[in-house]
């Protein structure tokens, strides 16, 4: 079985009104390769006629967002044509590649009539070889995501399920959700680094108490672990091969080295993120 190495509480990092925080990258840690950032924002209410989300149009390229919408919804934009809203339990799963602009905003109604928020987005980083590949976008509908035994399989397969999401680089991705008392047996395979995140609740991770705003990084000594949860809890989860390259980043840009940052700054600021 594969044991926890150490916890890392997210840091309280807001953006405005938005409450946020954010695990990865921490003073400690700077990723778990392939994954590279995540951004856990809320939960909060949102009143009537607020002005909801603040992530107007901006640039990405080299690497791919995961945007978990456990709360509330959002509206997706981008220069590739790609356009979407969806709602609580969804995902929206976008590869950046050679570069787009995109917007993520509140809907409408939730403008309107305001209500709960929680929406977490992680990156997840592309090896040298797929920096330039072309855009691409997925958004699933809560419905759209099969589940078995409360785990949402999103991409990669488990217990002979599917994921929806065809990974350009095999991730696999999953949110639990269990009630108290309900255990898991997950398998996650030597030399692949696993990716886990307790959003809600109190879990027990390979016999080791973790709870909500926890980054969990696990030791590569075991190929599964059991998870179990203490109260109702939600958990993200996935596994991927390291790439094991250099990591140049600025701002929106994620490439291999300066000149490729620079490349992007001068593409983007002549209008070729189209």
């Amino acid at each position: 079985m594969r044991t926890v190495r150490t916890q890392y509480e997210a840091l309280r990092d807001d953006i405005g009104e938005l409450q946020t925080r954010r695990p990865l990258p921490n003073q400690t840690l700077q990723q778990i390769d392939p994954f590279l950032f995540l951004n856990h924002h809320g939960p909060q209410i949102y009143p009537p006629h607020n002005r909801g989300l603040p992530f107007g149009p901006h640039p990405h390229r080299g690497f791919e967002t995961v945007t978990f919408i456990i709360e509330g919804s959002l509206m997706h934009r981008d220069t590739a044509g790609h356009e979407s809203i969806i709602r609580a339990g969804g995902v929206q799963w976008m590869t950046a590649g050679r570069g787009l602009e995109h917007a993520e905003l509140s809907p409408p109604e939730f403008l309107r009539d305001g209500g709960p928020l929680e929406i977490l987005q992680l990156w997840i980083n592309l090896p040298a070889r797929l920096k330039m590949t072309e855009p691409r976008y997925i958004g699933l509908q809560r419905d759209e995501i099969p589940m078995r035994d409360g785990a949402g399989i999103i991409a990669g397969e488990w217990d002979g399920i599917e994921g929806p999401v065809a990974s350009l680089t095999g991730v696999q991705m999953m949110t639990i959700e269990l009630s108290a008392g309900r255990e898991l047996q997950l398998s996650a395979p030597r030399a692949r680094n696993v990716f886990l995140y307790v959003v809600r609740g109190e879990v027990s991770i390979a016999g080791s108490p973790a709870r909500a705003f926890h980054l969990v990084d696990m030791n590569d000594d075991g190929d599964a672990f059991p998870i179990r949860a203490a109260s109702s809890a939600i958990v993200l989860f996935g596994h991927a091969e390291p790439l094991r390259e250099p990591v140049v980043s600025y701002g929106p840009f994620v490439m291999n080295t300066e000149e490729e940052i620079d490349a992007a700054i001068r593409d983007y600021q002549s209008g070729r993120f189209r």
